[in-house]
């Protein structure tokens, strides 16, 4: 990604306010804050694939916060989805509006176009340096979001950040310090739920979609294996007494499981030889993708045609 540079250091390069405004007219520049500027973005194409829009918020983002870190007060500590970004935690749009920042005083925040201040007590326990950049810890960060995002957006956080070895002690004293700030009953409910063997943001939002229509609780990354116990294939999630595996299919499953130089056509075919397999072990098997997670009662309805398949 392109650096951010900032007024001054143009200024020292020997470009004046006149050069700086045509370089932005012509869009060699954009204008990341007040004060700070980079490339443009290469221009991408609208999707619904988290994967993808996530890669776009994040580059914005980030320039956001390297624009802005020179001109922070001292003590401010980057947290909430600024946060996110840094820890390499999912990352969604209304969490990335502007830049938060916590500061240890009491009394409430202030929200301005680009940045949004919180006021609340800092423990040191609650501060780490993401590279050279004072950042909320992974505990805080993830309580912080479960207590402002929505419960699906904020259960992916938690997933990941267990993936990556957040610790559960340190997430039980994070809860307890925030047990009286506003959304603290739904950030308790986010930790009782949270899994780190979730793989992508869409198999959490699917976990979360299971829970809401009464679906039973699936086994995660459940191994298939024949009768000679020889391993036949891995399936995101499954139910052993119903014989059904169900599979989420986004960009982030082909991304994680295509082998280096395999083709998108080899990769397609390796895949569905993989079910082919299992199904022949008398397993049914039960896709969706994005869409589908947006589309009320359609995964339940399909899984639970797989299971009734299953117990026939």
């Amino acid at each position: 990604m392109e650096p951010v540079v900032l007024t001054r250091q143009l200024t020292e390069r020997g470009l004046d306010a006149h050069e700086l405004a045509r370089m932005r007219r012509r869009g060699e520049l954009v204008r990341v804050r007040r004060g700070a500027y980079a490339p443009p973005q290469p221009a991408s194409d609208e999707t619904d694939d988290y994967v993808a829009r996530a890669e776009q918020l994040a580059v914005r983002h980030r320039r956001l916060i390297d624009g802005t870190m020179p001109q922070l007060h001292p003590r401010a500590v980057i947290s909430h989805g600024s946060a996110a970004l840094l820890h390499g935690l999912p990352i969604f749009p209304e969490a990335v509006e502007r830049l938060h920042l916590t500061r240890d005083r009491a009394g409430g925040g202030v929200r301005r176009p680009m940045i949004h201040v919180h006021g609340s007590a800092m423990p040191a326990p609650d501060v780490t340096v993401i590279d050279g950049i004072p950042v909320t810890s992974l505990a805080r960060t993830v309580v912080d979001l479960a207590r402002t995002l929505s419960f699906v957006q904020a259960v992916a956080v938690g997933d990941r950040a267990l993936a990556y070895g957040l610790d559960v002690a340190q997430l039980k004293v994070a809860l307890d310090q925030a047990s009286r700030r506003s959304g603290a009953a739904q950030a308790r409910r986010v930790a009782n739920f949270i899994d780190g063997r979730s793989e992508s943001v869409g198999e959490s939002f699917s976990r979360v979609g299971f829970d809401r229509d009464g679906l039973p609780a699936p086994d995660l990354q459940l191994e298939v294996y024949d009768d000679n116990s020889q391993f036949v294939g891995r399936s995101d999630f499954g139910w052993k007494s119903r014989r059904t595996l169900g599979e989420f299919d986004g960009r982030e499953k082909y991304l994680r499981l295509r082998r280096e130089g395999e083709s998108l056509e080899d990769f397609i075919l390796r895949e569905k030889q993989r079910e082919d397999a299992m199904r022949d072990l008398g397993w049914q098997v039960a896709r969706w993708g994005w869409t589908d997670l947006f589309r009320p009662g359609v995964i339940a309805d399909r899984l639970q045609r797989a299971f009734q398949r299953g117990l026939a």
